[in-house]
């Protein structure tokens, strides 16, 4: 099918989308096989075949030996509008507990304490840190320092990597503009937490496993600092929700090792398109080249960066100073 970008509207690469046209158009074949396929020819057999797993991790493909054959698509694609539409829920139910978060505080509510942390902000971090079991669950700003303070490792993160507590944080994508800061993150991955990023976070939280969280907010008059600890409750879970719809979306925090290689003018004009929110055929039309060649050199930058996806593109250019 001409012009069928439906599968990149769900995340999928523009080499998945052209695998699974393939296999549609011309029935079951190997990897090698798709291949010959023009949308796909010149593609090194890894790219390939994290397409086809790609497509395998929604049902869209099944594999018969080393033959590829394409699944019927609308139960597969239902089953992941169902997913998203769960995720929405989720979002606007937190949404909804957030709000009757604030009016429960006001009249008192008991699963709700606030602290203030002006004079000792890592207090509360070293506590979840030191009480957590299983797991913490962050979201946040990007490890950033106020003044002359360096960025720094949150209290207690450290030991709790080291006595195997789980760590999955959402960064804000600033975070990629702030050497120092990325530095700071990447010295926890080493250490075994897993990372993500995301535009725009706009608060930091802690969850410490399913048990109490802490939200980080600014005094009213701007001056001081306060913690909002939430125990099991509502709000809590709503809590947790926002995490894992955030989690589910984020890209992956773009690897430490600096990389110096340079983009080409082209591949620097596509990305500025693509990240002022052109469509293909927008692009198309002003590179003077077809839909076809611009998803070709989209799939290359994808596959030469490591993206999976094109949010997961602007993040790695971003990175590399492309953009």
């Amino acid at each position: 099918m001409r012009d069928l970008r439906p599968l990149q509207a769900l995340g999928l690469s523009a080499t998945a989308e052209a695998a699974y046209v393939a296999l549609v158009e011309q029935g079951p074949r190997t990897l090698a096989e798709l291949t010959d396929r023009p949308t796909l020819a010149g593609l090194p057999l890894e790219v390939l075949q994290r397409a086809v797993t790609e497509l395998g991790d929604i049902g869209l493909v099944a594999r018969t030996g080393d033959r590829l054959t394409a699944q019927p698509p609308r139960a597969m694609v239902e089953a992941v509008a169902e997913q998203r539409a769960r995720e929405a829920r989720i979002a606007y139910e937190s949404a909804m507990v957030l709000s009757r978060f604030w009016l429960d505080h006001t009249a008192g509510s008991s699963y709700v304490e606030v602290v203030d942390t002006s004079g000792h902000p890592e207090a509360i971090q070293l506590r979840v840190h030191s009480e957590a079991m299983e797991q913490v669950r962050a979201l946040s700003i990007g490890p950033v320092g106020g003044g002359d303070r360096e960025p720094e490792v949150g209290p207690g993160t450290l030991d709790a990597l080291d006595r195997g507590i789980a760590h999955r944080v959402v960064y804000s994508a600033n975070i990629l503009q702030d050497p120092k800061a990325l530095e700071v993150a990447h010295s926890c991955v080493e250490r075994g937490e897993q990372a993500r990023v995301f535009p725009d976070v706009a608060l930091n939280v802690l969850v410490c496993d399913d048990r109490f969280a802490v939200v980080s907010v600014t005094a009213p008059d701007g001056r001081g600092h306060h913690s909002v600890v939430v125990q099991p409750s509502g709000l809590l879970d709503g809590l947790i929700g926002v995490f894992e719809s955030y989690w589910r979306i984020a890209a992956p925090l773009p690897a430490g090792e600096s990389v110096k290689s340079e983009a080409s003018p082209e591949s620097r004009q596509l990305l500025s398109y693509l990240s002022a929110g052109l469509t293909d055929e927008s692009i198309a039309r002003e590179l003077g080249v077809s839909e076809r060649t611009v998803a070709r050199r989209i799939a290359r930058l994808q596959e030469m960066l490591g993206a999976q996806t094109r949010f997961q593109l602007g993040v790695q250019a971003s990175r590399r100073g492309w953009l």
